[in-house]
């Protein structure tokens, strides 16, 4: 068994670690794994701290999102309003206006009903004048008849007119 190969190199990986120990390797390697565990924490740190980051980012984006949203809402809301407005005044508008053009041709109408009812008296009031003044011809002659004509007349027109 001492003289197998298998025995010189346990031997031969014994005393190789009982130089690096001897040396301080297992310093430079634990030191090695220390400054990477150093190095892996940091990696961590930063990138919890870039995480931390990004969500604030992210929710400074998201209430800047409802606040638009909301903007927009209100936005919208108040063009509606604006346009039902203006709807509703320009039929107010047009509604008014369909009355003044009513009123002025129902005044129109009544202008011309009165200004024909003047002309039928007028006529009338002619004929009738006309025919007064034939039937007091004719019933009264001389100067008596032509006095009492003229008064007749122009009590007649005075009357109708």
């Amino acid at each position: 068994m001492l003289m197998t190969a298998e025995f010189w190199v346990l031997v031969s990986f014994v005393v190789f670690l009982g130089i690096l120990g001897y040396v301080g390797v297992q310093k430079t390697i634990l030191g090695a794994l220390d400054t990477r565990s150093k190095k892996i924490a940091e990696d961590l740190d930063e990138a919890r701290a870039l995480r931390e980051e990004a969500q604030k980012v992210l929710a400074d984006y998201e209430k800047k999102r409802r606040e638009a949203e909301n903007e927009a809402k209100d936005i919208v809301d108040a063009a509606k309003a604006e346009a039902e407005r203006l709807a509703e005044e320009a039929k107010q508008k047009s509604e008014d206006f369909v009355a003044r053009r009513t009123k002025m041709a129902e005044t129109k109408i009544a202008q011309a009903e009165s200004q024909a009812i003047a002309e039928v008296r007028a006529v009338a009031a002619d004929a009738a004048v006309k025919a007064a003044g034939e039937v007091l011809k004719s019933s009264a002659k001389g100067k008596k008849g032509d006095e009492l004509v003229t008064k007749g007349l122009k009590e007649v027109r005075t009357k109708l007119h």
